[in-house]
Parts: C-alpha cells; sequence; structure tokens
C-alpha cells in the first residue's frame, strides 16, 4: 500500500460505505479495530445526522475511519416518464398500503453542508460517489489533512480524478452491489460496464495515485489477484454486510445465501440509478420500466421499500448485493478480517511459490 493509505489501515481492506444503513458507526468502528479501514454512509442522511453517526463513531473507536458523500445530480430526469412511472407503481402503493413518495425531495444531498462539517470538523478520509468533487474543495481537504478518495467506473473518470487533486480513485468493477458510481448517468450504457480485474489494470496505466479496487470480492485470494492488478487495497461490501455488526435489515442479510435468491442484476427499479442487486419480483416487475431519473425514483419508492420491510416481505425490498454474495459468511468483522488475512497471505504465498526463480 501506499504510505499515506498504510497510515490509516494495518490491512489492505476498506469496508465500502453502504448507504441505506448498513454502514453505520458500529460496522465502521469494528472494521477499524480490526486493522481495516471502516466507512459511513452519508448518502440518504442529513447534515445533522451524518454529524451524530461520526460523534458516535468517534466514541467507539481511536482508529482512522471515512465519511462517503454522494456528489449532486444534475437535474436530467424526464418529469413525464416519472410521472409514468409513478402511476405503474400505484398498485404497489395500494398492496403495501403506502403513498408513494415525492419525487423532488431533494437533489443534492445535503451535499454542502456535509462538506463544510467535515471541513470544521475533519475526519481522516472522505470519499465520493457519483461524480468527482471541484479542485478546490479537493484542495480544502488537503489542507484539513483529510485523505480524499473518488470512485470511478472507467479509466477517463479516474484520470479526472486525478486532475482534480484526489488522492487516490476507488476503481468500482460492473460486479459491485449497490449503485454503480458513474459520474454521467447514461442509460445507453445500461449493461456496458467492465469487470474489476479489466478495470484495475486499465487505470493503473492511466494514473499515478493510489487505487483501491471494489466489486464482488469476498474472499482473500481475490484481494491478492487485485493487489497483483495494481491496486493498492480492497473494498469490500457485500462480505460485510452479513455480520452482526452491519446495520443491515435482517431480512436483508437472509437473502444473500438463499437459495431463493439465485442471480443479481443491474437495475434502475428502486432509485433509477443502475445498481446491483437480487432479482425478486419488483425487480422482475419494474426494472424494464424505470426511467433514467435519480434521485427522483429513489425518493419515489423510498416508502414502499420501508412498508415492504415492515410487512417481512423480501420480496419489495431493495436487496443490494454484489455477484459473489453466495459467498458471504456470518462471522463477526473481527474474525472474517483475520479469515481474510490468513486467506490473502496464502494466496501470496502460493503465487510466490509458483514464480520461476
Amino acid at each position: 500500500m501506499s504510505s499515506a493509505l498504510t497510515d490509516l489501515c494495518r490491512y489492505p481492506i476498506v469496508q465500502a460505505p453502504m448507504a441505506g444503513g448498513a454502514s453505520g458507526p458500529q460496522l465502521a468502528a469494528a472494521v477499524a479495530d480490526a486493522g481495516g479501514l471502516g466507512f459511513l454512509a452519508a448518502g440518504y442522511k442529513t447534515a445533522d445526522g451524518m454529524y451524530n453517526e461520526i460523534k458516535q463513531l468517534r466514541r467507539l473507536t481511536g482508529g482512522p475511519f471515512g465519511v462517503n458523500l454522494f456528489m449532486p445530480q444534475p437535474a436530467l430526469a424526464d418529469p413525464s416518464a416519472v410521472e409514468v412511472y409513478r402511476h405503474q407503481l400505484a398498485g404497489e402503493a395500494a398492496w403495501y398500503e403506502t403513498p408513494l413518495g415525492d419525487p423532488d425531495s431533494s437533489g443534492d444531498d445535503g451535499y454542502e453542508a456535509k462538506v463544510a462539517i467535515l471541513l470544521d470538523d475533519p475526519v481522516p478520509a472522505v470519499s465520493f460517489t457519483f461524480g468527482c468533487p471541484t479542485r478546490d474543495t479537493l484542495d480544502a481537504f488537503a489542507k484539513a489533512g483529510t485523505y480524499t478518495i473518488v470512485t470511478v467506473t472507467s479509466a477517463e473518470e479516474a484520470q479526472a480524478a486525478q486532475w482534480a487533486g484526489a488522492d487516490a480513485v476507488c476503481v468500482q468493477g460492473v460486479e459491485a452491489g449497490g449503485h454503480q458510481s458513474t459520474h454521467r448517468d447514461d442509460p445507453q450504457a445500461d449493461h456496458t460496464g467492465t469487470g474489476l480485474l479489466s478495470l484495475v489494470t486499465q487505470v493503473r496505466e492511466t494514473v499515478q495515485i493510489p487505487i483501491v479496487a471494489t466489486g464482488g470480492l469476498m474472499r482473500g485470494s481475490q484481494i491478492a489477484a487485485v493487489l497483483a492488478a495494481g491496486a493498492d487495497a480492497a473494498q469490500l461490501g457485500t462480505a460485510f454486510l452479513i455480520c452482526p455488526e452491519s446495520g443491515a435489515h435482517l431480512l436483508h442479510k437472509q437473502a444473500l445465501t438463499n437459495p431463493l435468491f439465485v442471480r443479481t442484476e443491474l437495475t434502475r427499479a428502486f432509485s433509477g440509478r443502475p445498481a446491483r442487486g437480487l432479482v425478486n419480483r419488483f425487480v422482475r416487475e419494474h426494472g424494464p420500466y424505470a426511467p433514467a431519473a435519480y434521485p427522483q425514483v429513489h425518493y419515489l419508492t423510498t416508502g414502499l421499500r420501508q412498508a415492504a420491510a415492515k410487512a417481512g416481505d423480501a420480496q419489495g425490498m431493495a436487496l443490494w448485493a454484489g455477484q459473489g454474495h453466495r459467498m458471504a459468511r456470518e462471522l463477526p468483522v473481527g474474525e472474517l478480517i483475520e479469515l481474510l488475512i490468513d486467506e490473502l497471505e496464502a494466496a501470496l504465498a502460493a503465487l510466490s511459490m509458483r514464480s520461476p526463480r
């Protein structure tokens, strides 16, 4: 790892910031205490809510941690397409006996207020999803002593992040669970993402800053593979989702290894942006018709997802998961990281044995 990343975590393991409740203070603290880099997910939270979780996390651990921010999204959605989708979801609203949400609730996720808090009371690391901050913003974080990571899905996005002044990039392969962090939401590019190993290699040949690789990683041997491809660390999300310290809903945790859910798929059904999740009834029925309208669709379906969870109906929930979800292991964070490191060291030793003298 680069020296700056080494200062943040003893092991080359980063816990993905999973918005929606999974990546809370308990999970981030457990990862930090085990030698990884834990992350709070500030997406969908108010600025005050984010700050309260930061204070709670500081009480739980003295280790370094990060906070993830969603970049503001341009107003590109077609209002008529959102309205058509609203009518399509009317049956879901009736079934779950809950009203559909206001699609125009917020487009910037409180970004400026969150940045102001993080500059006023700095944290060790801040990462960004759905775009790249301005050079002024990244320079301000650098002056505050905060390590910045921009999530990218292409070599071009990685180059733009380097030019803007990011300390590192988080390279997200198409295998990753949850939202694809493309900097431009282009419906024409749906289902055309690049696999992680190819993408890490492309980015390594394009930029000089450190790389954190993410997308479907569940075993130490996979961490060894991305390190060999040029990454400095690996970011895991689904692997931690099932841990007891995770704030994910119990139904979500159970679904990850439930044989009923046999595959994942990129879908716009729940949020209007491509996101990988387990294929359930909601994805099958509404995914083909969901418009490119983020965050409008997210706010439209929020109540439905909450009602489905309350009713114990996993078929109506957003069950975000990476392609390796069936390899999830229900272990406490400390035990999982210890196992991952054992697997990593074994894989590296095996590679060394096979190397020509």
